[in-house]
């Protein structure tokens, strides 16, 4: 890959594009579409049509161009610098779809909100899924982080995933391939999941109903859901949970240039409104050194941060080392 810029790489890639369906943009922003509302630009962003479109892109691209997938890019720090490569984003058109397919089953697209499974599996009268109903995200970044909430996690539903490989070939996944553990899995970091089946059980709708509106009640009492923001910052550690750690090394409403820890939940990072990436990144390494150095805990982070530092940028982890 020679291309500096995203239209001469795009213009490079012409015949892996030349049948796409979807949306291909060259240097297209990406801060619009991050809860965080920070970020450079991607160097190429495709939102495939659907499964095929996706496919043959993928068929053609050449093995040494970098591809990056986001879903509604709740959970995602996108650096001031950009995303070199390709960004793929799975469009609610056509990944989006969240169907029942048995009396206890439910298939959904990756593009699909987590919230969306929730609802239909209410009406469907399938158990198990309000969970979902209190996470920001969209499936396809539940599935690769095990998401959970509420005592309940992904793995606990989940019946097999379908993917899709770097070249294209379609895959499928049981639980156990998955490899799940606490927000975490053990799938190849290069396949692109496209949909999932889930399994529940009968439960009457007014107890699913009950069982949301308990989890919506308590987002709205103790997170800053009105916020830009992108969730929990940091995974809880073994025996106890980020905020309290936070909380007790000092850093609750702490702030770097426009970003800060928030004072209603610590563990949630927001952009009071004139962050950069850059602030955030920084804000929560100090928050990891603090926590360190208070209690020997090495807080692991949750979000995910992708792309480059913009020219001059410079941030350390919490042990100093630069990112």
């Amino acid at each position: 890959m020679t291309a500096a810029n995203g239209q001469a790489l795009l213009d490079e890639l012409a015949p892996a594009f030349a049948g796409a369906r979807g949306r291909v943009t060259a240097d297209a922003p990406l801060d619009g579409v991050t809860w965080l509302r920070v970020g450079g630009p991607a160097q190429i962003l495709f939102q495939p049509a659907d499964r095929d479109d996706l496919a043959a892109v993928l068929s053609e691209l050449p093995t040494e161009v970098p591809v990056l997938v986001m879903g509604i890019g709740s959970n995602l720090l996108i650096r001031d610098g950009g995303v070199p490569g390709l960004v793929i984003r799975l469009s609610a058109k056509g990944f989006g779809q969240c169907d029942q397919i048995s009396e206890t089953r439910m298939q959904a697209g990756a593009a699909c909100p987590d919230k969306k499974l929730a609802a239909a599996a209410h009406y469907a009268g399938i158990g198990g899924f309000h969970f979902y109903h209190g996470i920001p995200g969209a499936i396809g970044g539940a599935l690769r982080m095990n998401a959970g909430a509420n005592g309940v996690e992904t793995r606990e539903r989940l019946v097999e995933v379908h993917a899709l490989d770097r070249s294209g070939r379609k895959q499928v996944l049981s639980n156990d391939e998955m490899g799940y553990s606490y927000r975490h899995s053990e799938a190849p970091d290069d396949l692109i999941f496209t949909h999932a089946i889930f399994e529940g059980y009968r439960e009457d709708q007014d107890v699913i109903r009950q069982d949301m509106d308990a989890v919506q009640q308590h987002r709205e009492s103790v997170q800053p859901i009105r916020e830009k923001t992108g969730g929990s910052t940091f995974k809880n550690p073994p025996g106890t949970s980020a905020w309290k750690e936070i909380d007790a090394a000092g850093c609750r409403g702490m702030m770097v240039g426009g970003a800060q820890m928030s004072p209603m939940h610590c563990n949630f990072m927001i952009n009071t409104g004139s962050a950069t990436a850059y602030d955030l990144e920084q804000l929560g390494e100090t928050v990891r050194a603090r926590v360190l150095e208070r209690s020997g805990i090495r807080l692991e982070w949750e979000i995910k941060r992708l792309g480059r530092f913009r020219d001059g940028q410079l941030v350390q982890d919490f042990l100093g080392r630069l990112l």
